[in-house]
């Protein structure tokens, strides 16, 4: 019978199909592929023997244990809150998150209890240790310079646990309802200041300009003026030469024109005017045309 068979060859053979098993189990015991997200710390009789990275690896089966799993990826600490007091003595309470990795599995499992616990400790005592040495304006405005000095402070503390810290976070920094509604206040009498500081650069600049174009105009009238003055001067002095050279008649002849246009523009106005001539107006005319035509002569 077939089963009869069976169970013969398992009677004759059940030492060699023992050591096939026990071979495979021993070979499954000696391997261990590890994932690239993980690290494993091997003990021997109670001791560290070796951390296995990512990949294949080989134990000694039955001496050789893995007792810890670590993750290598990056962790986030949940957010945690404290009270810290500023250098101005106003309590604050801030919020923060750190962001680390383990770099070295045998010295966060054999040197630390609780990582987590133990960094979100270390991360409010120098919280609060960087704050009191800041007053309440110098950590609104310098947070990105805070955060890196909590940063440096953590890492340098965390290291010995195989730790590197990669980011740390201080995401608000909240204040009592005292201090916010006095910190409004002085914020609304700062605005109302630098508006009237505006305002009043405004019309400085207003009364500069208006000072800067009358002294504009008059320096232009005074231009014109002794413009005018010089060619008055110089045609006086033109005129003079002429006289003395014997142009009396050119001379007579050009103040019987600016009679003559004088009269012109007179005649020219609106409505209805009524001219009162000198009595020696006709004679200028006459003058002057017999001049003219003895000049064209």
């Amino acid at each position: 019978m077939p089963s009869q068979s069976i169970t013969a060859f398992l009677t004759e053979n059940s030492a060699l199909i023992l050591i096939a098993v026990l071979i495979f189990i021993t070979v499954l015991m000696a391997v261990r592929i590890v994932p690239q997200s993980e690290k494993y710390v091997v003990e021997r009789f109670g001791r560290l023997r070796a951390v296995l990275g990512p990949g294949i690896n080989f134990i000694v089966p039955f001496v050789d244990r893995v007792k810890h799993r670590i993750s290598i990826l990056e962790r986030q600490l949940p957010t945690a809150r404290q009270d810290a007091i500023t250098a101005d003595n106003v309590l604050v309470q801030v919020e923060t998150s750190v962001f680390y990795r383990i770099l070295e599995p045998e010295k966060t499992v054999y040197r630390i209890r609780d990582v987590d616990a133990a960094i979100a400790t270390t991360v409010a005592g120098i919280v609060r240790s960087e704050i009191g040495q800041m007053e309440l304006d110098q950590v609104q405005s310098n947070r990105a310079q805070l955060i890196e000095r909590v940063k440096d402070s953590v890492a340098n503390v965390v290291d010995d646990w195989g730790i590197e810290v990669t980011r740390a976070e201080i995401l608000d920094v909240n204040l009592d309802d005292a201090t916010r509604a006095a910190m409004l206040q002085q914020l609304n009498a700062e605005r109302a200041r630098r508006a009237q500081v505006t305002e009043a650069e405004g019309k400085r600049r207003a009364v500069e300009l208006a000072a800067d174009g009358d002294l504009y105009a008059a320096e232009q009238q005074a231009k014109a003026k002794r413009i005018l003055a010089e060619a008055e001067a110089f045609a006086t002095t033109a005129i003079a030469e002429a006289i003395g050279k014997g142009g009396l008649e050119a001379a007579q002849y050009q103040v019987a024109m600016k009679q003559v246009e004088t009269l012109a523009r007179i005649g020219q106005g609106a409505g209805k005017q009524t001219l009162v001539l000198p009595a020696n107006a006709v004679d200028a005319l006459g003058d002057a045309f017999k001049m003219l035509r003895g000049a064209v002569k």
